[in-house]
């Protein structure tokens, strides 16, 4: 009994970054955002595209340092009109949201980059011109 409760403690502390699998999950993940005022880094990525790729274990780390954010991420291949809507044309790129609204963009693997402007944008409630 023992054994279980600690992987289940274990399985709430570990990061979550949300694949997206639909639309309709794209669209609750943007719900719960506006809701709970939570924001959403969001990594458009390619299989084919070997720096989009290559930056997930970082997107997992980022995770889990930063419990407060939703990371989502989504595969322009599979979910072309939410790549169209957010006018996603180069991979990877990372949108920061804060209620359903884009607030920094970032388009290329630049770890530091990415790490410094969730820092900035989520950690301190300031603006970013995108």
């Amino acid at each position: 009994m023992y054994r279980e409760e600690m992987e289940a403690d274990q399985e709430i502390l570990k990061p979550r970054v949300f694949k997206i699998n639909s639309s309709e999950t794209w669209d609750s993940h943007l719900h719960q955002s506006k809701s709970h005022g939570t924001p959403i880094m969001a990594h458009f990525t390619a299989s084919w595209c070997i720096p989009s790729v290559a930056m997930n274990p970082f997107i997992e780390q980022l995770a889990s340092d930063f419990h407060d954010i939703i990371f989502l991420t989504v595969d322009v291949d599979d979910f072309k009109e939410i790549a169209k809507k957010y006018e996603v044309k180069a991979m990877p790129t990372f949108l920061l949201m804060k209620g359903g609204v884009v607030v920094g963009r970032l388009v290329g693997a630049n770890p530091d980059e990415v790490k410094k402007r969730i820092e900035t944008l989520f950690q301190y409630n300031t603006e970013f011109v995108v």
